[in-house]
């Protein structure tokens, strides 16, 4: 019993380990969100921190209100890919851990 209780603690371990590595790597990864067929564009890592922005120069003259939804939409797309590459990388820790359906570890 003792023998499978340090086991479980050691995989433990490496789990939290390997999640801290997962969670150092998707601070530097980044995604790239766009909107208005390209003419916005926001980049940011996965964890949500804004790198770039970039608005094409034919859109700076044109209705401010318009630029704006543009630049919204562009930051929930990068959002939406951001945590869809966060939830395929986080995924693998629970793979081996049978646990009941619904029931994750918090990312």
């Amino acid at each position: 019993m003792k023998g499978n209780i340090g086991q479980l603690m050691k995989q433990a371990q490496q789990m939290q380990e390997n999640m801290r590595r997962a969670q150092e790597e998707l601070a530097q990864t980044e995604v790239e969100g766009q909107s208005g067929a390209g003419l916005v564009k926001m980049t940011m890592t996965c964890k949500f921190a804004v790198k770039k922005v970039t608005i094409d120069p034919t859109l700076v003259g044109e209705d401010k209100d318009m630029l704006e939804d543009l630049v919204m939409a562009a930051m929930n797309d990068a959002v939406a890919k951001a945590e869809a590459v966060t939830q395929a990388k986080m995924a693998g820790f629970t793979a081996g851990l049978n646990l009941p359906p619904g029931m994750g570890l918090p990312f």
